[in-house]
């Protein structure tokens, strides 16, 4: 895949309404588990917030492609 169609897809999926939907509805749920997991519940709570992490690091590598994509190229002196 081109970077130019990485972009393009990045862009297509910040701009639904579905995904931003799905995305904060399975960041939300995982938060929910972690915190009201039992107190000794420690594997429950570390694979929860693991997920948390994972859905987050997702969505900055998204912004990520989308800002470099928009950010001036350096040009080299000639």
């Amino acid at each position: 895949m081109r970077p130019e169609e990485k972009v393009a897809c990045a862009r297509a999926m910040q701009d639904n309404p579905l995904f931003s939907a799905l995305m904060d509805e399975m960041e939300k749920l995982a938060v929910d588990q972690c915190v009201n997991a039992k107190p000794i519940d420690h594997d429950t709570r570390a694979a929860m917030a693991a997920e948390v992490r994972a859905i987050r690091r997702f969505r900055q590598k998204i912004r990520g492609l989308i800002e470099d994509a928009s950010a001036p190229s350096p040009v080299a002196p000639a």
